[in-house]
Order: C-alpha cells, then structure tokens, then sequence
C-alpha cells in the first residue's frame, strides 16, 4: 500500500475521478465518499451525455440535457476534493493553498449559471466548455488573493 503522493500525483487523479488520491494513500471513507458523490453528481447531472454532445460539437443539445440544479455541485465537489488531495500529498503546510482551489470553485460555478446565455464570437459554449473556460480566471484570482494574503498578514 502506498502511504504518500507527490502533489502534481494528487491533483492529475482527482482530475481523473475525485477520491483517487484519497485512495492510494488509505484514506478509505473520504475517498470512497468522494467517489459515491462524484457518482450521484454525474448521474443526477446527466454531465457524462453533456460532455458527450459538447465533444461532438453539439453544445445545444449538451445544455438541453444537463440538470442544472445537480450540476451546479460539481465545481465545488471537485475543487474541495483536488484540494484535499493536494493537502493530503502535502509534505508542509502551505498557508492560503486552499484560495486557487476556492476561487476556481466559485468561477467554474458563476461560468455554469451564465453558459446559457453566455455566447462568445457568436460561437454557444454551453454547459461544459463556458465553465471550463472560466478555470483560468479562477486559479489566477486565486493566487493573486493568495499573494496578497501572504504578503500582507
């Protein structure tokens, strides 16, 4: 049994299925809730068929597919589970880690509410590539806030 993960470990398989990482390193209950919720999410969300149609361009019917009163706990779920595997691979603690992961959570979420309106280039993003997109802005928010953080207190 493996008993430790680096942090880019941990964060690669919490992208893959969140509760991985838990797993590997034995930590049975918070894994397996992880995976059980990530479960009920997709399910309930219908995300897997959202994917599906937005991969293969039809992001119209991707949105007409996707529940979005489940979908909306998956950015949260996700980032919370990605970050306690970070946490969990840590060999030290890092203070404010958590606000990248946080803000991400709270962008991805404001992308999913605003996907069905929100059109860029004429182009209809959707439920899934709208959200994706609005990573970025979250991780960088949240090391800006982080540095400030560290800089200041």
């Amino acid at each position: 049994m493996k008993s430790s993960i680096s942090k880019l470990e941990g964060i690669l398989w919490s992208i893959a299925l969140p509760g991985f990482p838990q797993l590997l390193v034995g930590l049975w209950f918070k894994g397996a809730l992880f995976v059980l919720l990530e479960i009920i999410i997709n399910v309930q969300s219908n995300f897997n068929l959202g994917i599906m149609y937005s991969f293969l361009g039809e992001t119209r019917k991707a949105a007409s597919v996707i529940d979005y009163q489940w979908l909306m706990f998956y950015p949260c779920l996700y980032m919370f589970a990605m970050w306690d595997a970070y946490k969990v691979a840590g060999t030290k603690e890092e203070r404010y880690s958590f606000l990248p992961f946080v803000m991400t959570a709270y962008t991805v979420t404001v992308g999913l509410m605003y996907s069905p309106k929100v059109y860029i280039f004429g182009k209809f993003f959707g439920p899934i590539f709208l959200p994706i997109l609005f990573v970025i802005p979250g991780v960088l928010i949240g090391l800006l806030f982080r540095s400030i953080m560290i800089r200041y207190k």
